[in-house]
């Protein structure tokens, strides 16, 4: 199957985005020959609150300054799990417990786990 290669654009700037605020612990799941909902799923936590919502809100202004939208937002007053919906792409953050809690990353297993060097997605083929 060939990849979306706007979904994978989508993914390299989220990763970085996270990744620029010291996120924690960030996944990239292939979910797309899982499931018709996303070809990817990007899993992360913050350390409180207020990191959880400037992981969010630094993610939304990079997507946005690349010229994409999200097509739903969830979450984001009570900052322990916030959902962005990008279509081929969602993005789960986390406060900790809540990711421990619905582990999403187990529900999901049957995704294929992506790595890549946080700065290029190039290894995600």
């Amino acid at each position: 199957m060939t990849k979306n290669t706007d979904a994978l654009k989508m993914v390299e700037i989220v990763y970085n985005a996270l990744d620029d605020k010291q996120a924690v612990d960030i996944r990239v799941l292939d979910i797309g020959e899982v499931t018709i909902m996303a070809d990817y799923f990007i899993i992360a936590h913050g350390n409180n609150p207020n990191h959880v919502k400037s992981l969010i809100d630094n993610t939304e202004e990079k997507l946005d300054k690349a010229g994409y939208v999200a097509k739903h937002v969830e979450g984001y007053h009570s900052a322990n799990w916030i959902l962005l919906d990008y279509g081929d792409v969602i993005i789960h953050i986390f406060g900790k417990d809540d990711r421990v809690f619905y582990d999403l990353e187990r529900i999901w297993s049957d995704g294929k786990k992506i790595t890549f060097d946080p700065k290029t997605i190039s290894s995600v083929q």
